[in-house]
């Protein structure tokens, strides 16, 4: 899993899920499969992605009890997947349990810590803190736990690279700034230079006119 670039798709239409994948490039990017995918085509989206070549990172986000977790996350490890998600907040015992359920297997465990679309205000009202302070403590949960690595938005990079071996997951990845539902947003050279080492990049490849010739040119601009 060198690949730096996570490219998502996150299609209703088979067909458009299927011409999105051939438009990508499986030398220069790994894929997010997510719920909006996952949920339309089930097991039929990562076949077809695997087979095309490309690393997978099924990003679900799961969030429960830890049984329901460790059950949940042992009906998926047989899938060609590299990387799994799990919310952070979910406690160390949920976490723990889900590196349990992928022993004996390749697949990394990240836990998200706050969801990208989240402004301060709103993570002041959920949580009754800030964004440094709650993911803070998302990162406190995921080292005790053991997981692999956490998913968090680039304005919290720099508290994820004080933590020695915890990986970073980085969605809210914009090209320009855009009026979109993602607020803690930065270019991908930018979250690069602060540490991060996979992004997750969506619209501004798969919503493009050309879509491989935009892969290209955000690999480019990061190497």
């Amino acid at each position: 899993m060198s690949k730096t670039i996570i490219t998502a798709v996150d299609e209703t239409d088979l067909g458009s899920f299927k011409k999105v994948i051939d438009s990508l490039d499986s030398d220069l990017c790994m894929l997010k499969i997510g719920s909006v995918s996952f949920n339309a085509f089930g097991h039929e989206a990562v076949f077809y992605a695997s087979k095309k070549g490309f690393d997978i990172f099924l990003d679900l986000k799961l969030h429960d009890i830890p049984n329901t977790v460790k059950k949940s996350i042992e009906g998926l490890k047989s899938l060609p997947i590299n990387m799994i998600t799990i919310h952070a907040s979910g406690g160390s015992k949920m976490m723990q349990s889900a590196m349990d359920a992928v022993k004996g297997s390749k697949i990394k465990i990240f836990g998200v810590t706050a969801l990208t679309s989240l402004s301060d205000d709103d993570i002041n009202q959920i949580y009754q803190r800030d964004a440094s302070s709650q993911v803070n403590t998302m990162l406190d949960l995921a080292e005790e736990s053991g997981i692999d690595g956490v998913v968090c938005s680039p304005h919290e990079l720099n508290l994820v690279s004080k933590r020695d071996g915890l990986l970073s997951i980085t969605p809210g990845i914009r090209l320009v700034n855009t009026e979109d539902d993602q607020s803690r947003v930065m270019t991908p050279k930018q979250a690069i230079e602060l540490g991060a080492d996979y992004l997750v990049i969506g619209r501004p490849i798969t919503a493009s006119d050309d879509i491989s010739a935009s892969l290209k040119e955000i690999y480019k601009s990061i190497q």
